[in-house]
């Protein structure tokens, strides 16, 4: 009798084992580290916890770029994720690759997995959608623009509300001189926000083909009236003070920390950043628009990254894939996410939910990301930019941004400039996926 029962519980325990390495793997590749990455790690914990079936593996990659390169040379090497997450500026290069990606409204649609396209804010999932308005990829982490503003520097200042005009970022940063502030405004992210995000708020093209939408053989348009007259103003504004150039991503946001810039755009995503390092009363308010070129601005556009499903596994695997996919969209993940990152929520019952449990009362403005994407529809030049080589071009646009600052080229001269250079950046990329 004592050896049958040892018998069952040696063959239990190799029962119970089997089912545990039944679960069907997949490994997710992404670029998020830090407090964003534990919890990240908590929500694939989560994920795996509510079921036994499949089995997310997350796996640190490093930057957005390193990601990405190493996604690609593993698929050339048959070693590919299931799942990787790559920033907005390779969305171009990712469709290119038709044969690599598993569009994410076909994998629904195979597996049968509920989906509705309609639940997602549509400036979002405009920019990784195809002309037909089908999702190629799905939104995980989007970001837009807004401006942060010194509560305490304005009061002495005697400004009582946040600019909302770029017209009214130079008179009150004036004000803010006169009281003893060191500059007005500085800017993260300046091609993102100062000529990407200029263009798509005022309706303007960056770029020929709807932006790139509309295919290839693209040219870049970011050296318009528009753009020319924003950046010389900005040039004139960083000689009297009103504007300080610190870096081309973030690095300028320590101006803001140490209160010597009374206003810094950048990212809605900065606003954990703020409330870590900001030892001051601040607020958050809409990215400003020029008053004189348009009565009502458009959206802003997203940074961020999605995530790509790679092509090569099995339909179990896939069928792991659509699922988690799902959990990540709904309501309770896309709140938490939203409210612990500063991320946008991609769907609108995680923005209601969070209205619902009172997050944006009790943390004043992390709504006006939101709110300053879905107040209007998005138009051809403000759903996002679609253009291969983009990375390339960023660096093109920011030394060209960079040689105005220093005053070693006119806004104007300096804008064809990055226009010709980034040009032949897209010729070289429609050479390579013609």
């Amino acid at each position: 009798m004592r050896k049958l029962t040892l018998a069952m519980a040696v063959l239990g325990g190799l029962s119970l084992s089997g089912s545990s390495f039944a679960a069907t793997e997949i490994q997710w590749w992404h670029a998020m580290g830090g407090a964003n990455g534990q919890e990240l790690n908590r929500i694939v914990k989560e994920f795996n916890d509510s079921q036994n079936k499949y089995k997310v593996d997350p796996v640190f990659k490093g930057t957005y770029t390193e990601t990405m390169t190493s996604a690609i040379a593993a698929f050339r090497a048959h070693k590919q994720p299931a799942i990787v997450q790559v920033f907005e500026v390779g969305t171009a290069s990712m469709m290119a690759a038709k044969g690599a990606i598993y569009p994410v409204y076909q994998l629904m649609k195979d597996t049968r997995e509920p989906f509705n396209p309609k639940d997602y804010l549509s400036s979002v999932t405009g920019y990784y959608s195809d002309l037909k308005g089908n999702m190629l990829s799905m939104p995980f982490n989007s970001s837009t623009p807004v401006l942060y503003y010194n509560k305490d520097m304005f009061k002495k200042a005697g400004i009582s509300s946040p600019p909302k005009t770029w017209e009214e970022v130079a008179a009150d940063s004036k004000k803010l001189l006169a009281s003893g502030a060191k500059c007005g405004f500085t800017t993260g992210w300046q091609s993102w926000v100062q000529l990407e995000n200029l263009s798509a708020r005022h309706n303007v093209p960056f770029a020929s083909n709807d932006d790139g939408f509309a295919g290839l053989n693209t040219k870049l348009l970011f050296n318009g009236p528009l753009q020319v007259m924003h950046i010389t103003k900005m040039h004139e504004w960083q000689k009297s003070g009103i504007f300080s150039y610190g870096g081309r991503r973030s690095d300028s946001v320590p101006k803001f920390y140490s209160q010597q810039c009374a206003m810094y755009t950048g990212s809605s995503s900065a606003y954990g950043g703020m409330v870590k390092n900001a030892k001051f009363d601040f607020g958050v308010s809409s990215l400003p628009y020029w008053a004189s070129e348009v009565k009502k601005p458009s959206n802003t556009i997203i940074g961020g990254a999605s995530l790509w499903v790679l092509r090569g596994k099995s339909k179990e695997q896939y069928k792991a894939v659509a699922a988690f996919l799902h959990f990540l969209s709904t309501p309770k993940i896309q709140a938490e996410w939203h409210q612990f990152t500063g991320y946008l929520p991609i769907t609108h019952a995680a923005y209601e939910l969070t209205k619902k449990e009172g997050f944006y009362k009790t943390h004043p403005g992390t709504d006006v990301a939101v709110l300053q994407m879905t107040a209007s529809k998005p138009t051809v030049n403000s759903r996002g930019l679609r253009l291969g080589n983009f990375v390339q071009i960023r660096d093109v646009i920011n030394s060209a941004l960079e040689s105005v600052w220093s005053g070693q080229a006119t806004p104007q001269a300096a804008l064809n400039t990055a226009v010709k250079r980034g040009d032949a950046l897209l010729r070289r990329f429609e050479r390579a996926h013609q």
